[in-house]
């Protein structure tokens, strides 16, 4: 009988054991689908750099890609523009701005006849903007010369490539094929 009793309960150990970690994930899911990307968080500003593919300050660089000449960062990162932003505020923000990471200002680009300004963020760091557009990055890009971001519909909007005309890039199939980034 006591055989039968601690067979029974080592499978429930087991599931127990596995459904911490599948409840935890869920939880994180949760957490993320749960950002409206207008957090009143105060961070430190530090939101900027934690990705590796965050533009900073200064020059930004010029790619085709997919058939549309955007502008990228200096490491040749594809910049995006948030449809639900104005020019003078971002709606990015904690969350959001995790997985699409501002670009510091001021920035300029060689060759390139559109407006460069800056904007003032909630947590109080300068966000570079191009013919009035906020400027992010995406951490769904993993490499230089992609667009995974580009069509998005996550944090409460579309999320375009930034062209050098100033205008939202045609979505291509290939490009805005999964993600899984549409909290």
């Amino acid at each position: 009988m006591i055989k039968s009793l601690t067979r029974l309960k080592a499978p429930n150990r087991l599931r127990i054991l596995l459904a911490v970690p599948a409840i935890a994930a869920a939880a994180a899911v949760l957490a993320a689908c749960g950002s409206s990307g207008t957090s009143s968080t105060s961070g430190s500003g530090s939101t900027s750099t934690s990705s590796p593919v965050a533009a900073t300050a200064g020059s930004l660089k010029t790619a085709t890609i997919g058939g549309a000449t955007v502008l990228t960062s200096s490491k040749g990162f594809t910049l995006y523009s948030f449809a639900p932003d104005t020019s003078t505020k971002s709606n990015c923000n904690g969350t959001c701005a995790q997985t699409w990471p501002p670009v510091t200002g001021p920035v300029t680009a060689a060759g390139v006849t559109g407006t460069f300004g800056t904007i003032k963020r909630s947590d109080g760091s300068v966000q570079a903007t191009f013919d009035g557009h906020p400027l992010y990055t995406f951490v769904g890009d993993t490499a230089p010369g992609q667009a995974k971001g580009n069509g998005l519909n996550g944090a409460g909007g579309l999320w375009h490539e930034i062209t050098t005309s100033g205008t939202a890039a045609p979505v291509s199939t290939s490009s805005s094929s999964g993600g899984g980034y549409g909290y």
